[in-house]
């Protein structure tokens, strides 16, 4: 059996694990890193859900400005009416 460059590694890289895996340090770095790959995941949840969040607050707020405008040609129109119309005396 002839070992090509690419088994040669790949047996290295598994003798690399096998041994870092009974260091106690490196062991501890490891599980500090899946512990931090936990969190980064989450946070980018919650971030995902504060951008929905955001755009939807987004909407009402184009929504309510429409709402407001609309309302506000409303009043200013009815003002116009009362103030053509002449006092009698």
């Amino acid at each position: 059996m002839t070992n090509n460059p690419l088994s040669q590694l790949a047996s290295f890289g598994e003798q690399v694990i096998g041994k870092a895996s009974q260091n106690p340090t490196a062991s501890k770095v490891l599980q500090s890193a899946m512990q931090l790959k936990e969190r980064v995941d989450d946070l980018s949840k919650r971030v995902r859900g504060l951008e929905t969040m955001e755009r939807r607050l987004d909407q009402l707020e184009k929504r309510m400005a429409r709402l407001e405008g609309s309302k506000k040609r409303a009043t200013s129109s009815s003002k116009k009416k009362t103030a053509a119309k002449p006092k009698p005396s």
